[in-house]
Parts: structure tokens; C-alpha cells; sequence
């Protein structure tokens, strides 16, 4: 079966399935992804904020965190799966500018992650892993067909550094 290559943008979010492979690159930006471990299907998003201005179901938007988790949860049950019958992990929330940024609850990218391990419990979507804040990028790399997703840590501004890589 050949593998199919999807990269996120800020704001995207894709559903797919045991042929695809997702990726993306996340400073303060956050990605949850989804997996059904029985059916092989999964969502990635790549948001950026964790509220939008005008949050009703009509105007959802994938740069919000809550905007981008309902409209993976409606793709998916589409195809049948229910958003509580998956296996979710949270990537990103980093400090791009650890100079002038504030090492506190203010940050984006804190705040970011924090709002997506609510939702996740607010759906009740247990959360198997995750790797949050810290300072830097990541480039992440979810296989829907095995469930694994691939982790490639690099400080700010080195985005062609090589560090080690984790699976998740």
C-alpha cells in the first residue's frame, strides 16, 4: 500500500486513513492528534490560538484549539468513529522566544496545550501521550496506520538542526 504524504499548515486539520501519514511543524502552535487503534483511522490539527472571537457551529475555524478538535470530531463521525473511542496525544506549545517570552501561564504555546488537554478530558478522549512546552520547534510525524507518531525536538531559529528523535 503506498503512503500518502499530507502536510498541515496553521489552521489545517486532516482525517484519514491507514494509508496516510501526517506532518507538521509547531513552535507555540499545537496539534492533537486522533487514532482509532481498531478501525485505522486518525486526525492530526495544527492549531494556533485557543479561542476564536465567534465560536458557534457555524463559523468553526481549525487556528482555534476548539474550533479545530469539533470539526476532527464531526469528520470523524462521518466515517463512523466516535471521538471517545479514540487514543489522543498533544504535541507543541514551545517557546519560540524564550528572550522576550514569559515563562509562565501567559504564554501561547502554555496556554495553547493546556486548552487542548481540557477539551480532550472535556470529551472525555483519554490522552496517551504527549509532548508539550519547552523551548523551541517541533516537527511531528503521525502514521495512521500504526498509531505512532514521531517527534524531532530543535531549538528556536534551527529548524534544519538534527536532534535526536522520540516516537510517542
Amino acid at each position: 500500500m503506498a503512503v500518502i504524504d499530507v502536510f498541515l499548515m496553521p489552521g489545517e486539520h486532516f482525517v484519514g486513513d491507514a494509508r496516510h501519514r501526517i506532518r507538521t511543524l509547531l513552535g507555540s502552535c499545537v496539534s492533537i492528534t486522533l487514532w482509532h487503534p481498531r478501525r485505522r483511522v486518525g486526525a492530526m490539527s495544527h492549531f494556533l490560538l485557543t479561542v476564536g472571537e465567534n465560536d458557534s457551529v457555524a463559523d468553526l475555524n481549525g487556528r482555534y484549539c476548539e474550533g479545530a478538535l469539533a470539526l476532527m470530531l464531526v469528520e470523524l463521525e462521518r466515517l463512523g468513529v466516535r471521538g471517545a473511542e479514540c487514543e489522543a496525544k498533544i504535541f507543541g506549545g514551545g517557546m519560540m522566544f524564550p528572550q522576550i517570552e514569559r515563562g509562565d501561564t501567559m504564554s501561547i504555546g502554555r496556554r495553547n496545550g493546556e486548552t487542548a488537554e481540557r477539551l480532550l478530558r472535556m470529551h472525555k478522549i483519554p490522552v496517551v501521550s504527549e509532548s508539550l512546552f519547552g523551548i523551541g520547534h517541533r516537527h511531528i510525524i503521525f502514521n495512521v496506520r500504526t498509531g505512532d507518531v514521531w517527534v524531532r525536538r530543535g531549538p528556536p531559529g534551527a529548524a534544519r538542526a538534527r536532534p535526536a528523535k522520540e516516537r510517542l
